[in-house]
């Protein structure tokens, strides 16, 4: 149930980080120039606020996932994991099934030794 809420909420905060992040006014470049009118009206304020939302964002990100970590059930750790090693073995056959079925190209002998005579 734990593990259920934090990727909830990991998924929110991705949302709402990606979101701060498009809203930000960018700090060079040409768009740079047409934002310092902002400044001057008293934006400033809302950048700061953006700025400290976004890093606050992403250390819940950070924090969640943790937690989330060492929430999940060790029973379906165990069986994704053995599900994971079967899925390898099948397909490791496969590559060896694959490696033996290609036929090798033999070279008969007469064609390997050419024998040149000399033209009268």
């Amino acid at each position: 149930m734990l593990y259920t809420i934090c990727i909830v909420l990991i998924l929110i905060a991705s949302v709402l980080i990606i979101l701060a992040v498009l809203v930000q006014s960018p700090k060079s470049g040409m768009a740079a120039n047409f934002g310092a009118s902002n400044q001057v009206m008293g934006v400033r304020e809302t950048t700061n606020f953006l700025e400290k939302f976004t890093w606050t964002m992403a250390v819940a990100i950070l924090v969640l996932s943790l937690v989330a970590t060492t929430a999940m059930d060790s029973n379906r750790v165990a069986e994704s994991n053995s599900s994971i090693s079967k899925d390898a073995a099948a397909l490791q056959e496969r590559v060896l099934e694959a490696e033996t079925a290609i036929p090798q190209a033999e070279i008969p002998a007469e064609a390997a030794e050419v024998v040149e005579t000399p033209a009268e």
